[in-house]
C-alpha cells in the first residue's frame, strides 16, 4: 500500500502571489462568439455551485479576456460524458473522474489543484448512537451495521475508502459489510454527512474538507456524526483542461489559463474549491488514483 500511495500522494510547492495575475487580455484576440464553458463534479448541493463558481467565471473573462459561463452538470457521469463530448472545457474534478475523462481524451490535462489535494483524506463517520469513538486502528465493529458512501464515481467518498477498507479487512466492502453497502444518488458529501447525523444510516465515508466546512459552518454537529477513522493520504482534486482549448484561442492559451488559476489570491474565486491556494497539477500526479481504480475493478 506504501508504495502504491507514494504515487498517489505527490507533494508540490503552493505558489501564492500579491495578485491574481497580470492581465491579459490578448488571450482572447480573434475569439469573439466562442465561450470557455466550467463545471464541475456535484460533490455539494447544486444549488451552491451556481453562486460560488460565478465569481471565477468572471475572473477568467477578467483577466484572459474571454466569454466564460459556469454550467451545472447533473452527476459525477455527467460531468465526465460532457468533457468527453467538448461540450465542457474546464472541470473540477474528483481524482478518479478527472482520471477518467483525460484517458477518454487525448491531449487533456490536468493543470491545478489545491493547496491541500496533494495529500487529501476521507473520514468514516458513524452516528452518536453506534458509541464509536476516534481511533487509529480500523474500527472493524461497523461490519455489522449500515454503511454509506457517496457517489460510485467519488475518489474521497467511494474510491479510496474502498481501497483501504480492502486493504484493512482482506475484503471488498460488499463482502466486508453484513448488510447491503449503500450510495447517495444526489447531494455528494452533503447527503452522506446528513444521512449519518440524522441517524438515517450508521457509518459513512466522505470528504474531509466538506465534513470539516459542515461542522465549522453548524450544518451538522460533531457530536451527532464524530469521526471514527481517517484514511491514509492520496491525491484528490484537480481542474482539468479540453485541448480544444487551444483551437479555440490558440496555442499556448492553456499555459495561460494554468498561470491564471495558480496565481490567483481572490478568496472569492478560491471560495469554488473550498481551497485557500491553486498550486499546478500534473497528469502524472494522479496516475496512482488510475492503479487503484483497476485494483478495485472500476477502471479497465
Amino acid at each position: 500500500m506504501k508504495g502504491c500511495l507514494s504515487s498517489v500522494a505527490i507533494a508540490a510547492t503552493a505558489i501564492t502571489l500579491s495578485s491574481c495575475g497580470d492581465k491579459d487580455k490578448d488571450a482572447g484576440a480573434g475569439a469573439s462568439g466562442k465561450t470557455l464553458v466550467i463545471t464541475a463534479i456535484p460533490d455539494e448541493k447544486v444549488s451552491d455551485q451556481d453562486a460560488k463558481f460565478k465569481a471565477l467565471q468572471d475572473y477568467l473573462e477578467s483577466e484572459l479576456g474571454i466569454d466564460a459561463e459556469f454550467s451545472i452538470s447533473a452527476d459525477y457521469s455527467a460531468a465526465v460524458e460532457r468533457f468527453k463530448n467538448g461540450e465542457v472545457h474546464l472541470v473540477w474534478f474528483g481524482g478518479l473522474t478527472g482520471v477518467q475523462a483525460r484517458k477518454a481524451v487525448p491531449g487533456a490535462r490536468a493543470i491545478a489543484q489545491g493547496d491541500v489535494d496533494p495529500q487529501y483524506k476521507s473520514y468514516v463517520i458513524a452516528h452518536k448512537s453506534t458509541g464509536l469513538k476516534n481511533s487509529a486502528e480500523f474500527p472493524s465493529a461497523i461490519k455489522d451495521m449500515t454503511f454509506t458512501f457517496g457517489s460510485k464515481s467519488s475518489t474521497s467518498g467511494r474510491l479510496m475508502p474502498t481501497y483501504f477498507i480492502m486493504k484493512e479487512t482482506g475484503m471488498a466492502p460488499e463482502k466486508f459489510f453484513t448488510q447491503p453497502v449503500q450510495f447517495q444518488a444526489t447531494g455528494g458529501h452533503d447527503a452522506t454527512a446528513r444521512a449519518v447525523a440524522s441517524g438515517s444510516v450508521q457509518v459513512g465515508a466522505l470528504s474531509y474538507k466538506k465534513y470539516d466546512s459542515m461542522v465549522a459552518s453548524g450544518e451538522i454537529s460533531a457530536e451527532d456524526a464524530p469521526i471514527i477513522w481517517t484514511t491514509p493520504y492520496y491525491a484528490d482534486y484537480n481542474l482539468t483542461v479540453h485541448p480544444a482549448l487551444e483551437e479555440m484561442y490558440g496555442e499556448g492559451f492553456i499555459d495561460k489559463l494554468q498561470k491564471t488559476l495558480v496565481d490567483c489570491t481572490d478568496k472569492d474565486v478560491l471560495k469554488a474549491f473550498n481551497r485557500d491556494d491553486l498550486i499546478p497539477a500534473k497528469n502524472e500526479e494522479f496516475e496512482g488514483i488510475y492503479e487503484v481504480a483497476k485494483e478495485v475493478g472500476i477502471m479497465r
